[in-house]
């Protein structure tokens, strides 16, 4: 029917059926035929044949109307699912707790500055929250932590594009050394249960023969960090964001033996998002960006007993 419909439209802005099939390269009588399979189709006459050449009557003005709105959403509809074209409309992201910081706000401010007609709704979950809304249509991408050489479930598509490295760190004027023994006598900050790097923490540390004692379970970086910097407790965090809250100076960042923890972070949907997709490349880009740039120099790290790391010095040969 959207064939005929074009016909109908450039009949009425032609004004004839032979000048309407001059500019859609189609002969008088195919013309002709669209006019009269349109009207077979809406049960109803268009055209007032009393007259010569034929006009629109005032049902087919109507008709008209209703057919130039039509045409024109379906070339938005073919806009949108094209990749090509420029993106444009709602963009709905969702981020995982732990990634949802004010840096984030850089390449989201990158992305609507260089496509002004894209609309951003953001919103942030726990990571299982995040897949369901995808599944459901709720959501067209998400940034989220994964453990590291995961994905997704199905049918969910990631993308890898960052590591995040995590380190155990305590206050700055803290005297815990950095073995597993140490450690394990030591009070924690961690995140509540269910958080797949706490169990990883957990797990390596009842492998070596201790088990963490638990000072306070927080569902909050900022917060971590602080207790971690008045004493509380050691705490676990991504490197990146000590060194993105200038922190490196207020904690010390501790290593036992065999301790390698990252986690993934990934832009995870669900299938092709059109002409969205140049947008949700360049907040790739922008969150690839902020980690590569989290690569700083690193806190002062104190794993020898008894000897601070900063006045530590190798010992001269005999």
């Amino acid at each position: 029917m959207l064939d005929d419909l074009r016909a109908l439209v450039e009949f009425a802005q032609a004004g004839s059926i032979a000048r309407a099939a001059d500019r859609l390269y189609r002969t008088p009588s195919a013309i002709t035929r669209q006019m009269q399979r349109l009207e077979a189709a809406l049960g109803a006459e268009l055209l007032d044949r009393s007259v010569k050449p034929p006009r629109l009557n005032s049902l087919g003005s109507r008709v008209l109307e209703q057919a130039r709105d039509l045409l024109q959403r379906t070339e938005a509809l073919k806009s949108l699912a094209s990749s090509d074209a420029e993106p444009h409309g709602l963009l709905r992201i969702g981020l995982a707790h732990a990634l949802a910081e004010g840096t984030l706000i850089e390449p989201i401010q990158a992305l609507t500055e260089k496509y002004p007609k894209v609309r951003l709704r953001l919103s942030s979950e726990l990571t299982s929250e995040l897949f369901h809304r995808l599944v459901a249509g709720e959501l067209d991408v998400a940034a989220v932590l994964l453990p590291e050489g995961k994905t997704a479930p199905p049918p969910l598509l990631t993308n890898i594009i960052a590591t995040d490295r995590m380190e155990i760190v305590q206050g700055a004027a803290g005297n815990v050394e950095g073995d597993w023994k140490c450690l394990g006598r030591a009070p924690w900050v961690l995140n509540p249960p269910g958080c797949f790097l706490r169990a990883r923490l957990i797990d390596q540390m009842e492998r070596a023969g201790f088990t963490p004692m638990i000072a306070a379970e927080i569902h909050n970086m900022h917060l971590q960090l602080a207790f971690v910097q008045s004493g509380y407790g050691l705490g676990l965090l991504p490197a990146r964001f000590i060194a993105r809250n200038h922190s490196i100076d207020s904690v010390k960042v501790l290593r036992p033996p065999s301790f390698d923890l990252h986690r993934s972070v990934a832009i995870v949907r669900v299938g092709q998002l059109g002409a969205l997709g140049k947008a949700v490349e360049l907040l790739e880009h922008g969150f690839r960006q902020l980690f590569e740039a989290a690569d700083t120099p690193k806190p002062v790290t104190r794993h020898r007993r008894g000897v601070p790391a900063n006045r530590r010095a190798a010992r001269p040969r005999k």
